[in-house]
């Protein structure tokens, strides 16, 4: 499976922005697919996930409430909806495909697929 990321861009403060993650093949509907963010000189820090089985969602303390990760099996795509941003929020938004186990579905090493990152900016 291939990932292609997109949905980035520049918002005030306040604003909402949805990343969409399209995944080349049906296989995805067996990953768990995760959101992470990587801001420049820092590591790349967990943001959201979504179980295949069962659609269990799971967020970073930082997007709880805020952020919103579902998937659309029909369409092979993974969303985030990213509401009430703030100039914290900016970063590199990556998404991500594996076969991880809920205690380990922070940890960016255990997915084996990625895509190519997208732009996020939130202005003061």
């Amino acid at each position: 499976v291939q990932l292609q990321a997109s949905g980035g861009g520049a918002v005030q403060t306040g604003g909402s922005l949805r990343l969409s993650c399209a995944a080349t093949t049906d296989t995805f509907r067996a990953y768990t697919m995760a959101w992470f963010r990587q801001a420049p000189g820092m590591e790349r820090e967990f943001v959201a996930a979504i179980r295949a089985s069962g659609g269990t969602t799971h967020y970073a303390d930082s997007a709880k409430g805020r952020f919103i990760i579902f998937r659309d099996g029909a369409k092979k795509t993974v969303y985030l909806q990213m509401n009430r941003l703030k100039p914290e929020d900016t970063s590199v938004y990556y998404c991500a495909a594996g076969n991880v186990i809920t205690s380990t579905l922070r940890d960016s090493s255990k997915y084996h697929t990625w895509g190519q990152g997208t732009q996020v900016t939130v202005s003061s």
